[in-house]
């Protein structure tokens, strides 16, 4: 019933108009004939008012009309022909008629005619474009708390974006890339991105940002959630001195890095307890040694855990002595966690190589000074061919008692 109507109200105006145009020339220059209505595209965000003007530059009194996509009379000059709350009037004259539509909907989109009813009828077309606003972004695939090594994935989406929407992902303030997803979900878009990552302690209380740009948005929308880690503990020991001397007070502090918390810190010495309660005193993860002495050399260990696990460290402690720290010009050469043995290998070889020495310039020296005596008494003894001439030889040889010589060897 209501498109007859529109049909003869469209009918009705138009030979209206052909018979005020006809009488018109009688009176008045033809300055509508040939001339087309003058309109322009608008853009507009859904849910706000979009304003559609139509105007002529000469008009003899002529109407101006507005259709919608569906080719329905919205206004007839002054008159409104759609029962429709959003549509109103904002000025119509000869010369203009200009129309709003309040809380545009993507179903508003689409080509708008308007048209002068001069003979024959003129029209312009304008286009509505309805932006759709993508809803605030949503984080989901977090997992309160996270262990260390496991893989996991954040999704970021959101709905309702005409155009798509383009999401941006953010670890702290350093832009990561993500893998995005675009669906279409009737006139608007779904858009969704998700990263994949494994875990480490390094991810613990590093916040991951989702970001939403759309042209229909001044500032861009903006999620944040704050990664929790899990972890087994890490610990190290630090001291307090590099070079421990005896009656000095000395401190092992235990550092370790866990999530949870680990709790308690186990002091041990030499794999049992700690022998001197008096002199060593635990305070929370703090180690002290009031008066140090040589009992005190050992192995210290710290051990700490969580539910995850346990972590230890260790630390050697060598005391040294005030009087052999005074015979060293560098004391660099002292080991920060006991003895330096290249040290103590380089001094026993040096007097190792010394005593040596001795010994080689000793021997030599004795063997100078004792010698073997050698005579010729028993010369030509040897050579005999029986023991007669052997003794008549050895007689023969006490005459020349004067020649006999000393030779050293």
């Amino acid at each position: 019933m209501m498109m007859v109507q529109q049909r003869l109200l469209f009918i009705l105006s138009s030979l209206c108009a052909c018979i005020f145009g006809v009488e018109g020339t009688k009176s008045k220059p033809k300055g509508g004939q040939g001339q087309f209505p003058i309109t322009q595209n608008v853009t507009a965000l859904e849910g706000a008012a979009a304003n559609m003007t139509c105007r002529v530059d000469f008009n003899d009194n002529t109407s101006l009309q507005w259709s919608n996509p569906a080719q329905q009379t919205l206004f007839f000059g002054d008159k409104k022909a759609l029962r429709d709350n959003r549509i109103e009037l904002v000025r119509a004259s000869w010369q203009e008629l200009t129309i709003r539509i309040s809380d545009v909907s993507l179903a508003d989109e689409g080509q708008y005619t308007c048209s002068l009813f001069t003979m024959p009828v003129k029209t312009t077309k304008a286009f509505l474009t309805v932006l759709g606003v993508p809803e605030r972004p949503e984080i989901t695939g977090f997992t309160s708390p996270a262990l260390e090594g496991e893989v996991i994935t954040l999704t970021c989406t959101t709905t309702g974006s005409k155009p798509a929407a383009n999401i941006r992902w953010f670890r702290n303030d350093k832009e990561v890339q993500g893998s995005m997803e675009v669906m279409s979900t009737g006139k608007s878009f779904l858009v969704r991105s998700s990263l994949y990552f494994q875990v480490d302690r390094g991810d613990d209380g590093v916040a991951y940002t989702c970001m939403v740009e759309h042209v229909s948005l001044s500032n861009p929308y903006m999620t944040t959630e704050v990664l929790q880690v899990h972890y087994a503990p890490h610990v190290e020991i630090r001291h307090s001195m590099s070079i421990p001397q005896e009656g000095q007070y000395f401190k092992l502090e235990c550092f370790s890095r866990g999530n949870p918390i680990p709790e308690p810190v186990l002091w041990s010495k030499d794999g049992g307890e700690l022998p001197d309660m008096e002199r060593m005193i635990v305070e929370g993860r703090e180690l002290t040694i009031t008066t140090l002495n040589k009992t005190d050399n050992g192995t210290y260990r710290c051990e700490a855990s969580n539910h995850l696990g346990t972590s230890s460290a260790e630390y050697v402690l060598f005391v040294y002595d005030v009087s052999v720290l005074c015979l060293l010009s560098d004391p660099n050469a002292i080991g920060q966690h006991g003895p330096d043995h290249a040290l103590i290998g380089g001094v026993v070889a040096v007097v190792v190589f010394i005593t040596l020495c001795l010994i080689i310039v000793l021997g030599r020296y004795l063997a100078r000074h004792k010698g073997t005596y050698l005579t010729h008494e028993a010369k030509g003894a040897e050579d005999a061919p029986d023991a007669d001439t052997a003794i008549i030889n050895a007689e023969g040889n006490h005459v020349h008692a004067e020649e006999k010589k000393e030779y050293f060897i």
